[in-house]
């Protein structure tokens, strides 16, 4: 009964879902000859300019690595913080916890969009949106981590007369090392996808020549932004994967 319950329950919940989004076929149907004659205007892709293609591409890269270098700075004394069994002030616990899930529950997007009306436009805003948005997502896995590592040599610590903080730097984040090091290059690896689009706001990187082209409709101009994404995605992850493999 219970099984059922659980069905029925997501299957109205699905129903909600598609009351609100309203899907429509035949607006789909009626799209994609449009689409096939964007598609069918893309080719060849449009390289020209190279130079600004590489500087929007060179931006997009150091946002993204620069924001999560940012982040990991940041991460480290909230994730001691929000990890309970070493955690130097336990009073801080909970409202750390909840500072973490609201720096992950905003978007780099959003954050890079308030930003920018900050600092102004380009690549200064969207580092600092990565920044954010990524200092939650590393603590969090970070705080994770030390409370999930063997806690015997932490014990000894505390014992022999070393307080909690002192217990967590010289002991527990040496020890989880290898594992914080993998959440930091996983975080970076989506943040070169992420950072692809902040330029949509005016905070840099090949985002930027993809929204002007969009608006341009110049679509072969968009295949070749596109083409280079993708490249750059691939190389990040292929980097990002034989990094932590090395580190496991």
């Amino acid at each position: 009964m219970r099984r059922w319950a659980g069905w029925l329950a997501l299957a109205a919940f699905l129903a909600w879902c598609t009351w609100i989004v309203s899907p429509d076929p035949g607006r789909l149907l009626a799209g994609l000859p449009r689409l096939a004659r964007w598609l069918a205007g893309a080719f060849p892709p449009d390289f020209s300019g190279p130079e600004d293609l590489l500087r929007r591409a060179s931006e997009t890269v150091a946002i993204a690595s620069l924001g999560t270098a940012v982040a990991a700075l940041l991460a480290l004394p909230l994730a001691v913080l929000a990890a309970r069994p070493v955690a130097p002030l336990p009073v801080l616990y909970h409202p750390v916890r909840a500072l973490l899930d609201t720096l992950r529950g905003v978007d780099g997007f959003v954050f890079a969009l308030i930003l920018v009306a900050a600092v102004g436009l380009g690549p200064f805003a969207g580092m600092l949106g990565v920044a954010l948005h990524s200092t939650g997502s590393i603590a969090k896995l970070w705080s994770e981590a030390l409370e999930t590592a063997e806690l015997s040599a932490v014990e000894a610590a505390l014992s022999a007369g070393a307080s909690r903080a002192q217990a967590a730097a010289v002991v527990l984040v040496p020890e989880t090392l290898p594992q914080t090091a993998s959440a930091v290059l996983y975080v970076w690896e989506f943040n070169i996808r992420a950072s692809t689009v902040l330029g949509v706001v005016g905070a840099g990187g090949l985002g930027q020549e993809l929204k002007n082209a969009v608006d341009l409709l110049d679509f072969a101009r968009v295949l070749a932004i596109l083409l280079i994404i993708v490249a750059m995605v691939l190389a990040a992850d292929r980097l990002s994967g034989a990094l932590r493999r090395a580190l496991l």
